[in-house]
């Protein structure tokens, strides 16, 4: 279950608490966000020092539909990545925060699904969306598919997520709801989102993959276990 954004506080915590006045014990294996004071873990300046090259392996995407290509799609030998902006999805599955009155552009599917066939929760699992195959680039070539996880960096945080959906052909820079709001970044999909530099990690090959998908405590226990192994010599 996603800890409740008012539970992040400057450090990565567990919510094993009780009570208004409870402590709330770090957890320094499975964060849900990871921030520079948190010890041992992989930081957003570690991980951005990590993909300061970018070997072109697609590209080139818009961050925002008619925009202008500038985005490229960079290769690692365990990753690829990208840095763009961040517009808020919300398309899945219908909720209060989520539907066609909050989001004029709702869509109550998503190329993923739950492991009982329905569609994800933008609205309390983050995720991504990753574009969909074209000549630019095609996310299954490299490797990837709906529940490879990602690290999502935004400022000083650290988050991690699944592959949950495929957005335009020709942009980039999209995640859920619940990722927006996991980030600190005003979730509403209609005037939320940023246009400051988000960079996305997605991790390829089936040891990448989140299952179940919408298992978020897995999603950060198997991220935090490959942006380790990115940042190793």
């Amino acid at each position: 279950m996603r800890t409740p954004l008012a539970l992040l506080l400057p450090v990565a915590l567990s919510t094993a608490c009780s009570g208004d006045d409870a402590m709330m014990t770090a957890q320094p294996d499975a964060p849900d966000v990871i921030t520079p004071d948190a010890p041992g873990l992989p930081t957003a300046d570690e991980l951005r020092a990590a993909i300061a090259t970018c070997n072109v392996v697609g590209g080139k995407y818009a961050e925002n539909g008619g925009g202008t290509a500038t985005v490229d799609i960079c290769g690692l030998p365990t990753a690829v990545f990208w840095k763009a902006d961040l517009d808020v999805d919300c398309d899945g599955k219908e909720t209060a925060k989520c539907n066609l009155q909050t989001d004029p552009y709702f869509q109550n599917q998503t190329a993923a699904v739950d492991s009982m066939g329905d569609p994800l929760d933008a609205a309390t699992l983050p995720f991504v969306v990753v574009p969909g195959v074209s000549p630019r680039w095609s996310y299954r070539d490299a490797g990837l598919t709906m529940g490879s996880v990602v690290a999502v960096i935004y400022k000083d945080k650290v988050a991690y997520g699944p592959l949950g959906d495929v957005g335009p052909t020709a942009s980039i820079g999209e995640a859920s709801y619940a990722m927006a709001e996991l980030l600190g970044i005003n979730p509403d999909p209609r005037i939320g989102g940023t246009s400051d530099e988000v960079a996305y990690i997605a991790f390829i090959g089936p040891d990448a993959k989140v299952k179940p998908i919408e298992d978020h405590a897995k999603a950060v226990e198997l991220g935090v276990a490959h942006a380790r192994a990115l940042l190793s010599p």
